[in-house]
């Protein structure tokens, strides 16, 4: 993670990948495919055992987000002080490693010899203590120091940088000497550099870094002499030039012992729900399966293996705000992404900040996505191009069709609850087209009350149901509202209905609001949707880049299909929305 305190993740590029580098030769070997969970993984990692073994071991992987990274303390952003249940709990959950994120910075003098508070060190002793007593492995690293100081190496500041750096990993090297192998380091989380800096300095700032890092390494002694080393490129992003860059430092040191390390946070537009991508749609897709076969066409086909050391996306789920992205299409996003981890041979290693496992009640808040998750480990599941059914409550109930997305599974049926439903009678399939009955829809729907209904799953060959959800609506309505450029809050009669997102033009067309390549605003930042209240809020990011005066058509856009338009016209500080 990079950036200030949060449950969800830093920002990602837009662009797609280009084509990849020339072929690089390497003698380092043939690369490993993870080992999947219900299967039997290497227990031990002493000094014979290769990287792509031990990283392969890894998987499945899980990051304690936002607690030794969070600064000033452990504890300042959200979660509790980790206890060995954490890891109890994430090790029967069939997790079978853990990345532990450690910023340093709070804990560390500024000037030479850059001493690192032995108190905090043996906390971050005893926590990685605490996972590798669980039988699990473990990958250390420095985190949020890459943006608060490292990042500077590119400045003058050149020469202090890099000694505390190096101090910063000697004085961990030291501390972590004896422990076992099982125990990773990471050289520094997602680098970045001086914005004024070239791109061949920041180049050489990478290639610099992970160099002195494995130097200082591999001379401090004991286990650390083969302990595997996971190597970042800039911003640990998978693009084909920057993997490429890594790819070249890795081959000149020549060392059997290294893997790579990658992030993914899905196509940045469909990531923070933005620029119209609210479903996970064909170019979100493609932006994953190209990243995934980059990352094996340049490491894992050269025997590297490749630890994704972060993935997720950038906003979902988040507990502490509405769903930035609708559930179903995330659902489709985690599903296909434990697929191509698998068919590319990559470890992969979930974000979590809270958002997944409550660290204060060891439980996970989300169960059907838990388990979701664990079926992609080892195999696909069915998905649909929806999980939402909507019954317009002003209209008769009629027939509904989806499309089922087999994922090379076949189609077992619709139940709800223990209860099988009637092919023919209730539904009816013709190739992935599936058609649910006015009759069982009226029988789903109830008394017609807004909002959810009912719940029914289609179940698959294989893997976890996918569960669709009966949904009673009515077109919404707005009312007149007056605020201020610090908040405007849109009084709101949802009638069942699900914000998608919203579009914002001025009157000649042009787009409203902070970026001018696109109408959409980005969901929970710009705009978000209160629904036990009856409201639409709209941000001071989104209200003070309004030209003032000038009347501004909003668009709000439903998960039904349904759409409002609505008014708002900044005048000062003062904003005033009008219904059309």
């Amino acid at each position: 993670m990079t950036g200030t305190p949060r449950p969800g993740r830093a920002g990602r590029r837009l662009w797609l990948l280009a084509s990849l580098p020339l072929a690089l030769v390497t003698t380092i070997g043939v690369g490993n495919t993870p080992a999947l969970a219900g299967t039997t993984a290497s227990t031990t990692a002493d000094a014979t055992t290769s990287a792509q073994s031990v990283v392969a071991a890894m998987q499945p992987s899980w990051n304690l987000g936002n607690t030794l990274d969070a600064f000033p303390t452990e504890t300042s952003w959200g979660n509790p002080l980790t206890t060995k249940a954490v890891f109890d709990t994430v090790r029967a959950a069939g997790y079978r490693s853990v990345r532990i994120p450690v910023t340093w910075s709070s804990a560390q003098d500024t000037t030479a010899p850059y001493t690192i508070d032995p108190t905090y060190m043996a906390r971050v002793k005893q926590v990685v203590d605490m996972a590798l007593s669980d039988g699990l492995y473990v990958d250390l690293n420095v985190h949020h120091d890459s943006w608060q100081w490292i990042k500077n190496i590119t400045t003058a500041d050149h020469d202090a940088v890099l000694a505390r750096f190096d101090s910063t990993w000697q004085q961990i090297a030291a501390a972590f000497k004896d422990e076992p192998r099982k125990l990773l380091f990471e050289s520094v989380n997602e680098p970045q550099f001086s914005d004024n800096a070239t791109d061949a300095q920041k180049t050489q700032a990478m290639d610099e870094l992970n160099t002195s890092f494995h130097t200082i390494v591999r001379q401090s002694g004991g286990r650390n002499a083969t302990r595997v080393l996971l190597l970042p490129d800039q911003n640990t992003s998978p693009t084909p030039q920057k993997m490429g860059e890594l790819y070249t430092t890795i081959t000149r040191l020549h060392d059997p012992n290294l893997g790579a390390t990658v992030h993914y946070y899905s196509f940045w537009p469909f990531s923070v729900n933005n620029g119209g991508f609210t479903t996970y749609n064909q170019q979100t897709q493609q932006d994953l399966i190209d990243d995934f076969t980059a990352v094996h066409d340049v490491f894992v086909a050269k025997g590297i293996p490749v630890y994704l050391g972060e993935y997720g996306t950038l906003s979902y789920p988040d507990f502490t705000k509405p769903d930035q992205i609708e559930r179903g299409e995330a659902f489709k996003y985690f599903e296909q992404l434990g697929y191509e981890a698998r068919i590319n041979g990559i470890t992969t290693s979930l974000w979590d900040a809270g958002s997944f496992l409550n660290r204060n009640t060891l439980q996970w808040r989300d169960p059907e996505l838990v388990a979701l998750i664990r079926a992609s480990w080892h195999t696909r599941s069915g998905t649909a191009s929806t999980d939402q059914v909507f019954l317009p409550k002003s209209a008769p109930v009629a027939a509904h069709t989806v499309t089922l997305n087999l994922n090379g599974l076949s189609f077992r049926g619709l139940w709800q609850g223990d209860t099988r439903l009637r092919p023919g009678v209730d539904y009816a399939v013709s190739g992935d087209q599936l058609t649910l009955t006015p009759s069982l829809l009226t029988r789903l729907g109830g008394d017609r009350a807004y909002g959810e209904n009912a719940t029914f799953e289609a179940r698959f060959s294989r893997g976890v149901p996918w569960t669709f959800h009966v949904i009673t609506n009515d077109l919404p309505v707005q009312s007149d509202a007056t605020g201020t450029t610090s908040s405007l809050t849109i009084p709101t009669q949802f009638k069942g209905d699900v914000l998608a997102t919203m579009e914002s033009r001025y009157a000649d067309g042009t787009p409203a609001g902070p970026y001018s390549w696109t109408q959409y605003q980005e969901f929970n930042t710009h705009f978000t949707p209160d629904y036990p209240n009856g409201a639409i809020r709209l941000t001071s990011d989104y209200l003070k880049t309004l030209t003032d005066g000038a009347t501004v058509t909003l668009k709000f856009d439903f998960w039904s299909g349904a759409s409002v338009t609505y008014h708002v016209t900044r005048s000062g500080d003062t904003v005033t929305g009008t219904v059309s």
